[in-house]
Parts: C-alpha cells; sequence; structure tokens
C-alpha cells in the first residue's frame, strides 16, 4: 500500500472564496499527506479582487487560471475549476485532490472524485456549509491551520475555540466527538476493551471530515483524548525501537 504521505495531490484554489494569507499554512498542511503536483488557482486576475494573490503566485509556483465573469451573478471560476479537476482525474497522474474553497458548490465534484477512488481533502474557512464538509475525506478549517502554528502547546483551558471566543462554527463540539469516540471503542475494542489508537482517528475522520484535535487546542489527537478525562491510555513498544503504539479504552465507571 503506498505511503500517506507519498501521495501526489493536484491542489486547486478558488481565489474568489480564500484569501492569500492562508498560502502557506495550506502548503504545509498538504504536505502531510503528500507532494503536490499541480498547483492551480482560478479567477479574474483582470480585476482587483484578486491583486493580493498575484503577490505570491510566483513564491510558490502556482499557475493562474483566467476565468473572465461572462455574466453577472454567475461563478464562472467554479465551472472553469471543476472541468480542470476531471480533465486531472481522467488523466491518472494523480493519487488524491486538495480542493481549497469555502464554497459549497464544489460538494458534488468532491463526492464524485470520491467515488473514482480518489483521496480528497477541502479547505475552507469556518462558514463552509456542512454538505461541502461532508463530501471530502477529510477537510481543513483555514483559520484553525493558522493559529497552530502560533498555539502548539496545550492550553490552560480545556474549553474548545468556539466556547473561548463566544463564536458558533459547523465544528462538533467537544461533547459530539466524545460521544462519537466512547462508540468507535466500543466498536472495534478488543475483549478487554482497548483500541488502537490510530484506528479510532481513522474512523472518527470519517464521521467528521472536518476533525483535527488542532480545532480544540491540541496538537495531537493522544493530547486531545487525554484531555476528556473519560479514557485510559496504554502506550506499548512496537518492533522498532523507535515506534509505540497507543491504545485507549474507556474509563472504569464511564457510561459507554
Amino acid at each position: 500500500m503506498e505511503n500517506e504521505t507519498d501521495k501526489r495531490i493536484a491542489v486547486l484554489i478558488d481565489a474568489d472564496n480564500v484569501s492569500d494569507k492562508y498560502i502557506s499554512f495550506i502548503f504545509d498542511e498538504i504536505s502531510n499527506y503528500g507532494t503536490p503536483t499541480y498547483k492551480r488557482i482560478y479567477g479574474d486576475w483582470t480585476t482587483t479582487h484578486n491583486t493580493a494573490w498575484k503577490k505570491v503566485l510566483l513564491n510558490y509556483s502556482i499557475a493562474p487560471i483566467q476565468q473572465y465573469s461572462y455574466t453577472k451573478g454567475k461563478n464562472a471560476t467554479d465551472s472553469a475549476l471543476i472541468i480542470d479537476a476531471m480533465d486531472i482525474l481522467y488523466s491518472g497522474n494523480v493519487d488524491g485532490f486538495c480542493i481549497v474553497s469555502s464554497d459549497s458548490d464544489f460538494t458534488r465534484l468532491a463526492a464524485r472524485l470520491r467515488e473514482a477512488g480518489m483521496f480528497v481533502i477541502g479547505m475552507g474557512e469556518q462558514k463552509t456549509p456542512a454538505p461541502f464538509i461532508a463530501a471530502c475525506e477529510k477537510f481543513k478549517y483555514l483559520e484553525v491551520l493558522a493559529s497552530s502554528t502560533e498555539n502548539v502547546q496545550e492550553p490552560s483551558s480545556e474549553s474548545a475555540p468556539e466556547e473561548k471566543t463566544g463564536r458558533r462554527t459547523s465544528m462538533a463540539t467537544r461533547f459530539q466527538v466524545t460521544r462519537a469516540i466512547k462508540a468507535i471503542v466500543n466498536d472495534i475494542s478488543d475483549d478487554d476493551g482497548w483500541a488502537f489508537l490510530g484506528a479510532v482517528g481513522n474512523v472518527l475522520n470519517k464521521r467528521y471530515p472536518d476533525f483535527d484535535s488542532r480545532n480544540y487546542g491540541y496538537s495531537k489527537l493522544s493530547q486531545f483524548i487525554g484531555s476528556l478525562n473519560q479514557f485510559d491510555i496504554d502506550i506499548r513498544p512496537s518492533g522498532n525501537p523507535h515506534v509505540k503504539h497507543t491504545y485507549i479504552r474507556l474509563r472504569a465507571g464511564r457510561k459507554k
């Protein structure tokens, strides 16, 4: 099986719906999953709206795709991105796609790419509609990616980001995630109740494509699990002295 970090990824950016201030965080995150082989950004470059983007394109070797707005109120940029995505899919040269947009118009595209067996990661702001998030295999909030580089340590409070700021977001609450983790552990655990944390994380991401421990202020899933105070954690050696496996189980006395 191909290593997850060896994936060839086509990065397609909707300039109309994403700010250039996130560019470094976008490519830093993509590097966790693979290598960007296609890097394209779509917009009308004859207008002043995308002026800020022009300054960063050369630094990241992103190819700007010109798309005129033929009709007022119609987003021609979306159509151009979708057509290119399908052309790239049929070329057979990539293992996955990263669609950077906060626009729900790409929901069907994400679903179609996954039907074709592609790995699909979405990136957008917290205003991104839920259907697009659910259509992706993974989804990352750009605000969280940007803030995680400044807040890599565990917070003093266990509050989720929306609890600290008072803003409502589409992210699952800590209660919802905790309930999901309990159910997953119950489903995949061994006879002693232990479940491999990596497997738990994989299933959790399928249920909540936008789940990321950094959404809640923790740099690692194990740290987030520990903050819940509802699970026992067991770190076990593996055949490799440099690698250890983490297992969790519901703490005695906790309801499943």
